[in-house]
C-alpha cells in the first residue's frame, strides 16, 4: 500500500483532483489518498506531518501561505519526507505570464517584487542543478555544495534557494571521478559536507526502508559507508580553499546558517 497526503488550508478538493487526474496514469497502483484540509497554522501543519510519519508516503499539498508553505518544505526535509507544492510554482508562472500579481489571495503574505522573483529564479537553477545535473552551469552557482549520498545536499540546496542563493550540489561517487567543472569554479564558494558514519548508515537505512528495499546492501553498510566518507575527507584535504562543514545532528536551518556566515563576503548574487 503506497500513501498518498493531500494538504490544504481549505477544502483539499482542488489538491485531490489534481492527485486523482495524475494517479489516472498509474492504473494498478495500490494507493490510498488522505485528506487534511483547514491545515491552517504551524500547528496544524506539525499534527499532519506527524500522522504522515506514522505510515511514510508522498505529501501533495497547495498552501498559499508563503509562510506555511515553506514551513512545510523545511518540515518534510528534516524528516525526510517527499513533498510536493502544487501551487507556488503556478502562481508564480501565471504571474509571469498574465504581467500581474495575484490578487485576494488569503494569507498572501508576500508581493511579486524583484526579491520573489530572485528567489524563484535561484529555486529554478536550483532544482536543474541537483545531484550533478548541467555540471556546465557550475560557475553560475552562488554555493556549490559537495558530498556523498545522504549527506544533506538537496534539503540544504532547496532551502538556500529560497533564500535567494543559486546552489548547485555534486555527489561524490567511488569510482566515479567529480567533473571537471567543479575545478573550475571559485573554489571558496564551494562546500564540502561530512557526516558520521553512524547516522549517515541509519539515514540511509531508514531511507531504504521508506522505499520499501532491504537496507543490508553496500549502500548502507557501515564498511562501505565509512569508505565513503574517508574518500570524502581526502578530496576536501585536496582542496584547502573549500569550506567544510559537519552535518552530523544538524538541522538544515543550522547548517544553512553556518554556511552563509561562514561564506560571508564570498557569495554573489547576480
Amino acid at each position: 500500500m503506497n500513501h498518498v497526503y493531500l494538504l490544504s488550508d481549505a477544502t483539499g478538493e482542488t489538491v485531490e483532483r489534481v492527485a486523482r487526474a495524475a494517479l489516472t496514469q498509474f492504473k494498478d497502483a495500490d494507493v490510498r489518498l488522505h485528506r487534511m484540509g483547514q491545515v491552517r497554522s504551524r500547528e496544524d501543519i506539525i499534527r499532519a506531518l506527524d500522522e504522515v510519519s506514522r505510515q511514510p508516503g508522498i505529501i501533495f499539498y497547495t498552501l498559499v501561505n508563503s509562510e506555511l508553505s515553506q514551513f512545510v518544505r523545511t518540515e518534510t526535509e528534516l524528516r525526510q519526507l517527499e513533498a510536493v507544492d502544487f501551487i507556488t510554482p503556478l502562481l508564480f508562472k501565471l504571474a509571469e505570464f498574465l504581467e500581474m500579481r495575484p490578487q485576494k489571495l488569503p494569507g498572501l503574505q508576500y508581493e511579486m517584487n524583484s526579491e520573489y522573483y530572485r528567489r524563484m529564479e535561484a529555486v529554478d537553477f536550483t532544482v536543474k542543478q541537483d545531484d550533478g545535473q548541467e555540471p556546465r552551469n557550475l560557475h553560475k552557482a552562488d554555493i556549490v555544495l559537495v558530498g556523498v549520498s545522504r549527506s544533506s545536499k538537496t534539503p540544504l540546496s532547496m532551502y538556500l534557494a529560497h533564500k535567494g542563493y543559486k546552489v548547485a550540489n555534486v555527489p561524490l561517487v567511488q569510482g566515479i571521478d567529480p567533473p571537471a567543472e567543479l575545478e573550475q569554479v571559485v573554489q571558496e564558494r564551494v562546500v564540502g559536507l561530512i557526516i558520521d558514519t553512524q547516522r549517515l548508515v541509519d539515514i540511509r537505512s531508514a531511507r531504504l526502508r521508506n522505499l520499501r528495499q532491504s537496507p543490508r546492501g553496500s549502500y548502507a553498510d557501515y564498511r562501505q559507508v565509512e569508505e565513503e566518507l574517508a574518500l570524502c575527507r581526502r578530496y576536501y584535504r585536496a582542496h584547502p580553499a573549500w569550506l567544510v562543514i559537519d552535518v552530523t545532528n544538524k538541522s538544515v536551518e543550522e547548517s544553512a546558517a553556518e554556511i552563509l556566515s561562514r561564506l560571508h563576503g564570498d557569495i554573489r548574487h547576480d
